[in-house]
């Protein structure tokens, strides 16, 4: 089984790290921002959407991490909170500010988020081996489309 790992400094690239990410799940404790270093990590269980059609579902364990990062704000996800606290990953955006600066955000279900003000997009998202069977395959509600 091939490791993946991405690299993203662009928008372009955050949004093919986003889409392998869709649906990883990891804990509270599983989050760190180091200050000094301007760098922001985390691990993940991540939802293997390239698996091959027809066999189980399984999730890898994966690292994240974005560098010059300049500062980190929460919605939802508190100091100090549960470490044991699972939080769902849907997506990872970019929002820009005066290029190359701007705001990667990680939008996480039940409405938490977290926000990282960032100097330019550098990230990089690597498999660290252990992959496993998952319980099941994610699944979504539609998103309501515009009306016809």
């Amino acid at each position: 089984m091939e490791l993946l790992k991405l690299t993203a400094l662009d928008a372009e690239d955050l949004t093919v790290i986003s889409a392998h990410l869709q649906d990883a799940v990891l804990r509270a404790a599983d989050l760190t921002y180091l200050a000094a270093e301007h760098r922001f990590a985390l691990v993940l269980r991540r939802f293997d959407w390239a698996a091959p059609e027809g066999g189980p579902a399984r999730r890898r364990l994966a690292g994240l991490h974005f560098e010059r990062v300049l500062g980190v704000r929460t919605r939802g996800i508190a100091p100090g909170q549960d470490p044991e606290a699972v939080l769902s990953l849907l997506a990872v955006t970019f929002d820009p500010a005066e290029p190359p600066s701007g705001a990667v955000t990680l939008v996480f279900s039940g409405g938490a988020a977290i926000r990282l003000d960032v100097e330019c997009i550098e990230v990089q998202m690597k498999d660290l081996g252990p992959v496993w069977e998952a319980e099941g395959r994610p699944a979504h509600d539609a998103l309501p489309g515009p009306a016809a």
